[in-house]
């Protein structure tokens, strides 16, 4: 029995070191509309305490750049880099040039696709998508959006999204749209001059195959596994051993690791890194790799290392 507490022990205490400089591109902490287990500044903490050298906020119904802003301008002694930017539902306007040249100007970093709004979204929600979180209060009934028109050709509005997210030169996620959508958007972007592309957990609602992964890489997409699905919680639904194909599918160096957490039912964002920190460990994945996944990739994406 010592032994396997020791094995433990010496386990923490890799995942510990390597979560040193992790970055999390996908944090849903409050306020929000939907029930969260901790707020904005807790997440922060939470970071500062394990050594994590950057955050990023995401919301479905607020461009959450401004709070952000103001935290790491209170709590600068925490050393923790804070993020967030637009998902472009309904409460922003939907496909909305406007709100993302706003974002843009302000200092967002990232520009989600439809999510909740998103008509592949809202067309599982009686699939894979009824395990979604809901809102504390009931909400007006979303209005299915798509970035193409009925031809499949891509909406004027969505191109001048492109070109704005291409000028401010921040990341554009592909949201809940499905794989054969967002593949399409994401050519486009790529030839409008948008060079940080993300794929958000491209194994739940967006239904990408592993050929439709290594299209999305070939364009130079990023693909970001979001933890909350590997780690004990409500939310998880895959196995050790899937995550290593998909990693091996992308590649490690344009895998991302996310938390996408902050949801009721599931750890905290840090310990969900934790939990697929030792995950990997566990599946002989080396550290070297583990250490893009979980921070040197999404530090690149985000810009991190690059002059001011």
């Amino acid at each position: 029995m010592s032994d396997t507490v020791e094995d433990n022990l010496a386990r923490d205490t890799e995942a510990a070191e390597l979560l040193v400089g992790a970055v999390d591109l996908h944090c849903h902490s409050g306020p929000a509309a939907m029930p969260r287990i901790l707020d904005h500044h807790e997440a922060m903490l939470d970071c500062a305490a394990a050594g994590f050298r950057a955050l990023l906020y995401k919301d479905h119904f607020y461009l959450g750049t401004p709070h952000a802003m103001v935290l790491e301008k209170l709590f600068p002694e925490l050393g923790v880099k804070l993020f967030s930017g637009i998902a472009l539902n309904n409460a922003s306007g939907g496909i909305n040039p406007h709100a993302v040249n706003h974002a843009a100007m302000i200092g967002a970093k990232i520009v989600w696709m439809p999510t909740l709004s998103a008509a592949n979204h809202i067309e599982q929600a009686s699939g894979q998508g009824k395990t979604f979180p809901k809102t504390a209060k009931r909400m007006l009934d979303p209005i299915p959006l798509r970035a193409t028109d009925a031809n499949g050709e891509l909406l004027d509005s969505t191109k001048q999204v492109l070109d704005i997210i291409a000028e401010a030169d921040i990341i554009l996620a592909g949201g809940h749209l499905d794989a054969a959508e967002m593949i399409k958007v994401f050519a486009e972007a790529k030839r409008r001059g948008v060079n940080r592309l993300l794929v958000n957990h491209p194994t739940y609602l967006i239904g990408c195959t592993d050929d439709d992964i290594r299209e999305l890489v070939s364009i130079g997409a990023h693909i970001e596994h979001s933890i909350c699905m590997w780690v004990e919680g409500k939310a998880k639904k895959f196995t050790p051993e899937e995550l290593v194909h998909l990693i091996e599918v992308a590649g490690v160096d344009r895998t991302i690791l996310s938390s996408d957490l902050g949801l009721m039912g599931s750890p905290r964002p840090v310990e969900g890194f934790r939990q697929v920190v030792r995950l990997l460990l566990d599946q002989q994945v080396p550290k070297e790799d583990i250490r893009k996944l979980v921070s040197l990739n999404a530090a690149r994406l985000v810009g991190l290392d690059e002059a001011a």
